[in-house]
């Protein structure tokens, strides 16, 4: 069980350092969502375009990291929308078991699941090298494979969370500190004295 605990405790920290680099990415998103706004508009009086197609896909490529990458990190913080009506109500130990089986029975199969279907798909884009269909567009295949890295780092969180349920159940919850082995929930991420509960419980 402790070999198990120290591979959670990578894991955690894999996702929580990961979490870190996307809030870089989300600033950059922006700033570049910005100038394309404002070079959509002084194009009108440059009479030369100031922006371009690969700029404007880079964009919502950066979203498309956030959005996919971002997933494990959520889970990790226990940051995704839930509608609890009992849960919180519970004593640690029922909540353990919760998590445990809402793990085993549909985060991990529904992980794997996406892993195989969207294999094909990310396969054959490599294979073509598929492209933008717009003049000067990205390349489609390389944010695509990030797709098959979203899902497994997903399937390695939900067994990560397994880990951390069983402990939980047995009484052995363990704090692992802030750099993401902590099992509690809350942004690791955070400004001291800033924590919340992330749960989004209602």
């Amino acid at each position: 069980m402790q070999t198990l605990r120290l591979l959670a405790g990578l894991i955690d920290r894999l996702n929580v350092r990961l979490g870190a680099l996307l809030r870089w990415l989300a600033l950059l998103m922006v700033l570049m969502g910005a100038y394309n706004a404002v070079a959509r508009y002084l194009t009108r009086y440059a009479g030369v375009s100031l922006s371009s197609n690969a700029l404007n896909e880079a964009q919502w490529y950066l979203f498309s990291l956030i959005f996919l990458l971002g997933a494990a990190y959520g889970l990790k913080v226990d940051a995704h929308v839930r509608v609890d009506v009992l849960y919180g109500r519970l004593s640690r130990r029922a909540q353990g078991w919760i998590d445990l089986l809402g793990g085993l029975l549909f985060l991990l199969p529904f992980a794997a699941v996406m892993l195989w279907v969207s294999f094909p798909t990310v396969r054959n884009s490599w294979v073509i090298g598929e492209v933008s269909p717009d003049p000067g567009g990205l390349p489609r295949y390389p944010i695509k494979a990030v797709i098959l890295v979203s899902f497994a780092l997903l399937l390695l969180q939900g067994l990560a969370q397994v880990v951390r349920s069983v402990d939980r159940i047995r009484g052995e919850e363990i704090d692992g500190g802030p750099d993401g082995g902590a099992t509690t929930g809350g942004d690791p991420l955070a400004e001291p004295g800033t924590e919340h509960s992330a749960g989004g419980h209602l």
